[in-house]
């Protein structure tokens, strides 16, 4: 039987120790995270969450070895430089965390690109010279304007799972274009025997709020429209219901104490429109008081233009005043 290093028996005995004693435990990928920036994360998480970086044999004796159910399905997600993380937190809010700490960083040579790197239009602020050609050589649209290489198109560089190649990688940093992202990448979570894989963790806030909302909305438009009385529902059942009422007995002129200012007005307006149909035929076919009724409304329909042509004068005027005192100031300050 081969000896086993007395080293290697306490790192597996504390990573189930740590297992053991945290409900959640993560698998994350630490790969290309320069160590100044690492030990900045691990300072971040000190107190939610501990880091615990390990080799792979022992984390997979530790995982497999462990009391928890299922657990062990996390050393199918130990991808490039892995590491164990330990927490009390729910996974989700765990990846939220680690996603948001992570900064951009530069293109590197050989690196796949994760989305698609896409050179934005205009002017790059470099003098013309040897730059521009090298632009042009990786494909990169771009000319002598005005005494500066202006890009004259976006253009998309490298491709979404392409590798970046040494020269792009060097021309998008001079460019200050940070297309990639460094960070501690959590591939997978382990909580009450469940694993969730990173695809499953990420959650777009906005999306799901906008969903929560039209829910929402649908529901409670389903339960007026079914008549189904709840907390929410019922004001609104009610207030509709009321509505409805109000219109039924309106358009059936049964006088009500909701319904009587609403018909005598209707008969008032109806009232006026017969008298001037009648006085435009006959000029005897109503009274002095319903002739001046109705000279009063004409009188008031003619106003209410004039009223609104006023009101649009006395805005442009306060607009000529506004830009004469812009001008005054512009000739006092040079």
């Amino acid at each position: 039987m081969p000896h086993v290093a007395e080293w290697k028996k306490e790192e597996v005995k504390e990573l189930k120790d740590l297992i053991s004693s945290h409900p959640v435990v993560g698998m994350a990928d630490l790969s290309d995270i320069p160590a100044p920036q690492l030990q900045k994360m691990r300072q971040s998480l000190r107190g939610s969450a501990k880091l615990k970086m390990s080799r792979k044999t022992l984390m997979d004796l530790a995982l497999n070895d462990s009391a928890k159910t299922n657990v062990e399905v996390l050393v199918d997600h130990m991808d490039g430089q892995p590491a164990l993380i330990f927490t009390d937190m729910n996974p989700f809010k765990l990846y939220k965390i680690l996603e948001g700490s992570k900064t951009p960083a530069p293109a590197r040579a050989g690196s796949i690109a994760m989305d698609d790197i896409v050179v934005p239009k205009g002017d790059t602020g470099f003098m013309p010279g040897p730059i521009l050609g090298e632009l042009q050589k990786i494909g990169i649209p771009a000319k002598i304007e005005k005494g500066k290489i202006v890009i004259t198109e976006d253009k998309t560089i490298v491709a979404e799972g392409d590798v970046i190649s040494r020269d792009v990688a060097g021309m998008l940093t001079r460019l200050d274009i940070y297309p990639l992202e460094v960070g501690i990448n959590l591939k997978a979570a382990y909580e009450d025997e469940t694993v969730y894989t990173s695809d499953i963790l990420f959650i777009d806030e906005d999306k799901t709020v906008s969903d929560i909302q039209k829910a929402y909305t649908q529901a409670l438009n389903l339960s007026v429209n079914a008549v189904v009385f709840n907390s929410v529902s019922t004001p609104v059942i009610i207030s509709k219901a009321a509505g409805e009422a109000l219109n039924l007995a309106f358009n059936a002129e049964i006088l009500t104490s909701k319904t009587t200012d609403l018909l005598l007005a209707k008969a008032y307006s109806q009232m006026l429109a017969v008298a001037s149909e009648a006085s435009a035929q006959n000029a005897e076919a109503v009274d002095d008081e319903l002739r001046e009724k109705l000279s009063a409304t004409a009188s008031a329909a003619e106003a209410k233009p004039a009223e609104e042509e006023k009101e649009e004068e006395e805005e442009e005027e306060e607009e000529d005043n506004e830009e004469d005192a812009a001008a005054g100031l512009g000739a006092l300050f040079g």
